[in-house]
């Protein structure tokens, strides 16, 4: 055999039995034996290198990017609408039957009469990242991210390290299919245990850690994260003769694609049904999800639903409730946040929440503990809050139930602590010495939104600020590789990758930099506005209390909490030892000549169908307008969506101005005179 046909066999081997292993999860050769095939084939492209192809699986790690390019999709990447309950599956399959014209009574179908008249398909929903995969005569060419649905990003190079997604498929054909791309949990917990390894920040969850880890610029840190990809929707040519769902992802499985087990349903009861089924057996899967999503199996009656603004009218997403379960109050810990504010954390027996052991909850605050009656020993409820954090819902009483002893000092530094007239919380005022807060302090500095230091996590912070390498912000600045490996488990490579990531950093916007100075009350959005209103970080420092205070988003609090801050000589000394340092803070609305939109307030709800939220709101603060996420009597103007929520309905009952997103546009475009 020559060494084309023997290059032929290997690569023909070796992509079966990734189908097998990654796809099929049931592997035919052991792992050496595998390996032994790869390293054969590596071999013999090196020393042939002009018999490569680029669906070779030796090809699944490419060159690094400086950026994503942005490519349009083929055909938009439409949102779900969600069902919570079973009367809105029942509601929105009453509307499926209606359009199509199966029922001339909408009050049978919700009385289960007429539920057998169109099939549907049930499948989990899977709490990932969502791709557009792209294959010519059956060879991987290009892969997006979802982007806003209309416009994504080349991620190719990464795509192709994950080894569930072929890079040849079964047949030559051309196929688009969108999948969604996640970390298994088991996966997810081996990176996080890495992460504290390495002195980095863990991920908050499976899902974050996929986002972060497919959107590297290096595609070597994607191929080193476990990541595997469902395929739910194709895009298949009309010649295939493909008239069900089903049958597109039966076609996409034959092709070598993996694809989540489905459930054909007759009737809503059938759905209903599975939906209660998978609330709980998903918690035994290695995969998070977090609801069902049904579908018209018939394609032919999909097209003539078609779709609203944002949704495909012939499907939607069930979602399962948040998980609650009930464990016993053990202790409680008082935590220290950066700026001196004490946060009960309750002490719970460990208990299995949506997936994952938890064995502390949130409490918030000592009001909360005051209004849920809570003590020790009590039975408590905990949920997660926005699927992430667990915290404490009720609690209810027990023959072992005992007062709660608040405490009178720091539980970091021992300082007495107080309370400030009009304030729920308790702080330690001892600012410069506690260590709770310097830690605090010096990880919001290195923060994404802030600072955006790579590699300098929380693990780090503490071991720095204890062993005294640091205790001002500037000091980070001062970090030398020689330093850093002084630190248990650093090496010549971590410190150095920490010094590029702190180098990187000193280029930065007046905007990320106001909020990194961490200045009570001040956050990323009132950051920038003081961004748009001052040139510099000199002019800011030199605000006066009237002006600030007239600023609209920034009001007396919080004007009189940034003149302290810049009253404070340390502060300013600090400032000024970061910029000799080598920070250089650069304004991206100095440029600006057109602030006709400033001391005006825009709240988004809804779905927008040309702009995402994030960038409407962008647009509108390069004009000076404050975007806000809740509505207020401060409120100038609403602009409602497809869908929008309780926020138009509020701005109605105040007599707010609601805009459509076109003529948002023409104030953004300058086409009309607010």
């Amino acid at each position: 055999m020559d060494v084309q046909e023997r290059i032929k066999k290997l690569r023909k081997l070796i992509e079966l039995n990734s189908y097998k292993y990654y796809v099929e999860d049931n592997p035919e050769l052991e792992d050496y034996e595998y390996d032994k095939l790869f390293y054969e084939l590596k071999e013999l492209e090196e020393k042939n290198p002009s018999l490569i192809t680029p669906d070779s699986p030796t090809q699944r790690v490419g060159g690094i990017s400086e950026k994503f390019e942005q490519v349009p999709h083929s055909t938009r990447l439409y949102s779900l609408d969600n069902s919570n309950n079973e009367q809105e599956l029942k509601a929105w399959y009453n509307r499926v039957l209606k359009d199509v014209g199966e029922t001339q009574s909408s009050q049978l179908s919700l009385l289960g009469n007429n539920y057998q008249d169109i099939e549907l398909v049930s499948e989990l929903k899977i709490d990932g990242l969502a791709v557009s995969l792209i294959y010519k005569n059956g060879i991987f060419t290009r892969g997006l991210t979802r982007g806003d649905g209309v416009i994504g990003e080349d991620i190719t190079n990464n795509l192709k390290t994950i080894k569930a997604i072929p890079l040849k498929l079964f047949q030559e054909v051309d196929i688009e299919v969108r999948g969604e791309i996640y970390m298994p949990k088991s996966s997810f917990d081996k990176l996080n245990q890495i992460q504290i390894k390495n002195n980095q920040k863990t991920f908050a969850n499976p899902r974050n850690a996929a986002s972060g880890s497919i959107r590297q610029l290096d595609p070597r840190i994607s191929a080193n994260r476990d990541l595997s990809i469902f395929i739910y929707s194709a895009i298949i040519d009309k010649k295939h003769n493909i008239k069900t769902h089903s049958d597109a992802m039966d076609f996409c499985k034959k092709l070598g694609f993996k694809v989540n087990k489905y459930k054909k349903c007759a009737s809503i009861k059938e759905v209903i049904k599975f939906c209660s089924d998978m609330e709980e057996y998903r918690k035994t899967l290695d995969y998070a999800t977090d609801g069902v999503v049904v579908k018209v199996n018939s394609i032919a009656k999909q097209e003539e639903l078609g779709f609203t603004a944002r949704a495909p009218k012939w499907a939607t997403a069930f979602k399962f409730p948040p998980e609650e379960v009930w464990s016993t109050l053990v202790g409680v810990e008082f935590s220290v946040g950066r700026t001196g504010i004490i946060t009960p954390v309750a002490l719970i027996n460990p208990v299995n929440l949506s997936g994952s052991v938890v064995a502390r909850a949130s409490m918030y605050n000592f009001d909360e503990i005051k209004r849920l009656e809570i003590s020790l020993f009590d039975e408590v409820l905990i949920k997660k809050a926005a699927e992430i954090i667990p915290k404490v819902v009720r609690a209810r009483k027990t023959d072992k139930s005992k007062k709660i002893d608040l405490p009178d000092k720091c539980p970091c530094c021992n300082t007495p602590l107080v309370e400030l007239e009009g304030e729920v919380a308790i702080y330690c005022p001892n600012k410069e010495g506690c260590p709770a807060q310097i830690k605090g302090r010096i990880e919001y500095f290195a923060s994404k939104q802030a600072m955006d230091i790579d590699n300098f996590g929380q693990n780090l912070v503490d071991k720095l600020v204890e062993r005294g390498f640091i205790k001002e912000i500037s000091d980070i600045y001062k970090l030398t590789p020689e330093i850093l490996m002084q630190i248990e488990l650093i090496k010549d490579k971590a410190s150095n990758n920490i010094i590029e990531g702190i180098e990187r950093s000193k280029n930065t916007t007046l905007s990320r930099f106001i909020n990194a100075l961490g200045i009570k009350l001040v956050g990323k959005e009132s950051s920038d506005i003081l961004a748009q209103n001052y040139k510099t970080i000199d002019e800011l420092i030199k605000a006066q209390y009237e002006d600030l205070a007239s600023i609209a988003g920034i009001g007396e609090k919080m004007a009189k909490s940034i003149v302290e801050y810049f009253s404070n000589k340390k502060n300013l000394d600090i400032i000024k030892e970061l910029i000799n340092l080598g920070v250089k803070i650069n304004n991206k609305y100095n440029g600006i000549v057109d602030l006709r939109l400033k001391n005006q307030s825009f709240v988004i709800t809804g779905t927008l169908e040309t702009l995402s939220r994030e960038e409407a709101q962008g647009k509108l603060k390069e004009l000076g307008a404050k975007t806000p996420n809740s509505v207020s009597k401060n409120t100038t103007f609403v602009v409602v969506g497809e869908n929008p929520g309780s926020k138009a309905t509020k701005a109605r009952d105040l007599g707010i101005t609601i805009l459509s997103e076109k003529e948002l546009l023409e104030i953004i475009k300058g086409g009309k005179n607010e």
